[in-house]
């Protein structure tokens, strides 16, 4: 038998040769100080996934109009599927804000905060499908499987709260992928994301499975939680540490902590009736909600995708975009207006928009058939970011005349990472970890700052 005083000593003695070994060999980053002065402490990032349309949401192009059914040249380019001629927005542009940003009428909420938006017109990416093109946008290249950005974010920075995970996964379904876009890879299995359901109602006492036992109490789990602690360390040390092993016990531990903070976290329906109307109704708004909430409760990364499966993938009509606005535009306005009124919006980073845009054309196949879909578009699209010293009420960038390619102030995937890794202190070329004989880092060998969008 152990007694309790040797059972500590060894557990000690245990856990910190495990967490020695653990982590040699490798750049501490979750304990190390920020490369820079840090502008942000957290991110939310709205993911429309799919591909939502940048000329029908946040990129005004008045000459679709005017040669709306023509096809020229500039826009004669070979996508996924064969497309016709230019098709003007179903919806209006309006100027919103001081700023005059003009914002597709489908947007009009997001327009009625657009002083303190930035939006990027002239992002672009590498591929026009979705499963690389997610994986680029998410993990910082299109060959699976690499760490994600929240799970970098997480592994330089880590939680400020003990109890709740680093980074936070919210979804009414999967996005196509799925869970190796939130994926640590050959990260510590620690730094992965929390997927967590939002399907139904957000209830905390269900909305995370299998958080607590209702057949023990909180004594008697700790003492079967110091029991498991003791036998998992012996048998980590017997192996010279296995980071598997270590992610598991880590796991354990934090769901053991969860259970009185994430209910918590997720109880979004304590918040006042004024602030729950602000936010609206359906699975996006409380997944927006609850974002708030986890990050004033020190969650590094949330992240929110909308919908199942390729949710803004409108080939067949892109009318489809309006009601899917419709469910997040309230949403994603009230999430500004609620994290400035309660002072975190200057240290929270709010970024909106998908793997890629789409077309300023039809789709052939379905105008043929008299629909009036758009195709990919990887070559311009259009990225929003607010809070986190990022500059409100800019446009940055342009795409052309019809809003097909970037072509002024070009800003690609490894970019944006690069600027949200600095707002939040990190340095994206020291940000590494060695694996496979290298170094690897989320935005590759690429990716500048772009310092022109921000205070």
């Amino acid at each position: 038998m152990v007694n309790r005083r040797e059972f500590i000593n060894q557990f000690g003695g245990g856990m910190g040769a495990v967490a020695l070994t653990g982590m040699m060999n490798q750049v501490q980053a979750s304990n190390q100080q920020p490369h820079l002065k840090p502008r942000a402490k957290a991110v939310i990032q709205l993911f429309m996934n799919g591909g939502p349309s940048q000329v029908d949401t946040f990129d005004y192009k008045p000459m679709l109009e005017k040669f709306h059914g023509d096809r020229p040249k500039s826009v004669d380019v070979t996508t996924e599927r064969p497309t016709g001629g230019l098709k003007k927005s179903p919806w209006e542009f309006k100027r919103y804000g001081k700023s005059g940003i003009h914002v597709n009428d489908i947007y009009k909420h997001t327009g009625g905060v657009i002083d303190d938006i930035c939006v990027i017109n002239s992002m672009h990416t590498n591929i026009p499908n979705h499963a690389p093109a997610l994986s680029m946008m998410n993990c910082g290249e299109i060959q699976p499987i690499r760490p994600s950005m929240g799970s970098w974010i997480n592994y330089g920075l880590g939680s400020e709260n003990e109890n709740l995970p680093g980074y936070v996964v919210l979804c009414s379904g999967k996005p196509l992928v799925g869970s190796p876009l939130w994926n640590s890879s050959f990260l510590p299995g620690e730094f992965q994301g929390t997927y967590v359901s939002t399907k139904k109602s957000i209830n905390p006492e269900t909305v995370i499975a299998n958080l607590k036992n209702n057949k023990h109490t909180r004594k008697d789990q700790e003492k079967i939680l110091d029991q498991l602690r003791f036998l998992n360390v012996a048998h980590s040390k017997q192996r010279q540490s296995n980071p598997k092993l270590e992610a598991s016990i880590k796991s354990m531990e934090l769901a053991f902590k969860m259970q009185t903070e994430a209910t918590d976290a997720f109880d979004i329906h304590i918040e006042t009736k004024e602030t729950r109307e602000m936010y609206g109704a359906g699975s996006f708004a409380e997944a927006c909600l609850a974002a708030r909430r986890l990050v004033e409760r020190g969650v590094r990364f949330v992240q929110i995708y909308s919908g199942n499966g390729n949710h803004w993938d409108h080939h067949t009509n892109i009318n489809h975009h309006k009601g899917h606005a419709e469910k997040t535009d309230k949403p994603a306005a009230a999430l500004i207006k609620d994290l400035k009124r309660r002072g975190m919006l200057d240290e929270t980073i709010v970024m909106w928009g998908g793997e890629f845009g789409r077309t300023p054309t039809t789709e052939l196949a379905n105008a043929i058939q008299g629909g009036g879909g758009r195709d990919h578009n990887h070559l311009g699209f259009t990225y929003w970011v607010a809070g986190g010293g990022f500059k409100g009420g800019m446009r940055y960038g342009e795409t052309d005349e019809f809003g097909l390619r970037a072509v002024e102030n070009k800003v690609h995937v490894h970019d944006l990472h690069a600027t949200i890794l600095h707002q939040l202190g990190i340095d994206h070329e020291k940000l590494t970890y060695r694996y496979s004989g290298r170094d690897f880092r989320l935005t590759d060998v690429h990716g500048e700052v772009v310092k022109d969008i921000l205070l």
